[in-house]
């Protein structure tokens, strides 16, 4: 990253994305037409500030991107930073959206009768192995983490595990597949990050962005 290019933001596509739109019409960034054009293919865009360009990446690959420092600053959700705990991120900013909680899930019939304390080793489908092995951990449990990417509710239906970790809003994916919320791991919401790195290097431009997307979020 020099000091001379724009800085870039990276931002999640997706659900998150709806709610981020408006915080950002508060900052005062507005972006190019094509980045709300659903036909248009480009995942780079420019926006009214000539010193700053926004990248639409997945929401878990807006960390690695600030992180690497291919992005200067992102909005990434805590069960992001959480599983990959990067130490090059810095997150001064809870943007208050993209509400929901990480939770372990089993089926309904399992969980009427399930001890939780009497657990030793269990196998758990989840996109987030690296939260799921350390809650488990710190209780003395071994989780045994088989990674999916979607569709985590089919596991324990189909045989290839008997509980689930995944992200839960209104609950009712796990309903209309016969689970239930049996330990709630972490409250999740959208952060502000930023790379360390370019904070040191760009802290004026950075720390001015910072403070805007305070500002807008103490607001809403």
């Amino acid at each position: 990253m020099t000091s001379n290019e724009p800085l870039i933001l990276a931002v999640p596509k997706g659900r998150i994305l709806k709610e981020l739109s408006p915080l950002m019409a508060r900052v005062g960034i507005e972006p190019e037409a094509a980045f709300n054009d659903d036909n248009a293919r480009q995942l780079r865009f420019s926006t009214n500030h000539p010193g700053l360009d926004i990248i639409r990446v997945r929401s878990f690959d807006v960390a690695t991107f600030v992180a690497f420092g291919a992005a200067h600053l992102g909005v990434a959700g805590n069960d992001v930073l959480m599983e990959f705990d990067y130490p090059e991120l810095y997150a001064p900013v809870d943007l208050k959206i993209g509400y929901c909680r990480l939770s372990v899930a089993a089926p309904s019939r399992l969980a009427k009768s399930d001890d939780p304390s009497r657990w030793s080793h269990i196998r758990v489908a989840t996109k987030y192995p690296g939260i799921t092995r350390r809650h488990f951990a710190a209780r003395g449990v071994q989780a045994e983490c088989i990674k999916l990417n979607g569709a985590m509710e089919l596991a324990p239906g189909l045989g290839l595990c008997r509980r689930i970790v995944d992200l839960v809003s209104t609950g009712s994916t796990l309903k209309a597949n016969d689970l239930v919320e049996v330990e709630t791991i972490a409250e999740v919401t959208s952060r502000l990050i930023v790379n360390r790195a370019a904070l040191k290097t760009r802290s004026e431009e950075l720390t001015g962005w910072v403070e805007r997307f305070r500002e807008a979020a103490d607001a809403a």
